[in-house]
């Protein structure tokens, strides 16, 4: 089994570190990740420069853009063979509901999807690495004997809780859930005071009930939902007032 591994915490992370090494047990890994953390950065891809891939003592290779450049980069240059899995993680904090869409990780599992490859996406549900080694042993076993059932190629996205895996209560298919909109910015000041922001904190879960990805994981069970790009409204298309315009004055 040949796995092209990425991330978003950046090549130095815990996470990919500790899934790098469970994953070899098995298969061969090519670890393709940013040379620094760039969570959020979804699923940019790099177009105003050229960027450079430098190899780490321990073999994995780094880029010095987002988790999408990375894969981007892997599939189309690094790998002379293509890879059976796309995985990428594990993630330094979950990566649930409408946290997605911002999702450096799922991006990164996201841009292996779309050459057509299957993909999976590995978070923790807590930050701090606790139980990492548990996480990984998890996920590591899912890409070894997780069949799922279903039609290649497919994209999940995976939020372990941070728990002995003894602890753990099994594995859920779930929807994403919904949060309320996101805190507002904090504004600061620079030394030259100028006015700057951070962007504020997440919303707090709005839809957490059952099926959803943050009830399965309160209740200490892996959340697994599987993915899809199109983003066509399929409801509204029908409904859709248009054809018949014109256009003119």
């Amino acid at each position: 089994m040949k796995i092209l591994l990425s991330n978003d915490d950046g090549y130095l992370a815990p996470g990919i570190q500790q899934l790098a090494q469970e994953l070899s047990q098995f298969a061969d890994v090519t670890v393709v990740a940013p040379d620094s953390n760039r969570s959020g950065a979804s699923n940019a891809l790099t177009l105003d420069r050229p960027l450079s891939v430098q190899r780490a003592p321990n073999g994995f290779y780094f880029v010095n853009g987002t988790p999408s450049d990375c894969v981007h980069i892997a599939l189309t240059s690094i790998l002379r063979e293509r890879p059976d899995f796309v995985i990428s993680g594990i993630n330094q904090g979950q990566n649930m509901g409408d946290d997605t869409l911002y999702s450096g990780t799922v991006a990164a599992a996201t841009e292996g999807y779309l050459f057509g490859i299957s993909a999976l996406a590995f978070s923790q549900v807590d930050k701090g690495w606790r139980e990492l080694e548990s996480a990984a042993q998890i996920a590591a076993a899912m890409v070894r004997h997780g069949e799922f059932g279903l039609a290649a190629p497919y994209l999940l996205n995976v939020n372990i809780p941070n728990l002995p895996r003894a602890d753990i209560q099994g594995v859920r298919k779930t929807r994403l859930g919904k949060r309320h909109a996101s805190e507002p910015v904090i504004a600061m000041r620079d030394p030259h005071e100028r006015e700057i922001y951070w962007i504020g904190p997440p919303g707090a879960v709005r839809d957490g009930g059952e099926g959803t990805d943050f009830d399965a994981t309160a209740r200490a069970f892996v959340s697994v939902t599987p993915l899809q790009i199109d983003l066509t409204n399929f409801r509204q298309l029908d409904a859709l007032n248009v054809d018949g315009w014109t256009l003119g004055a």
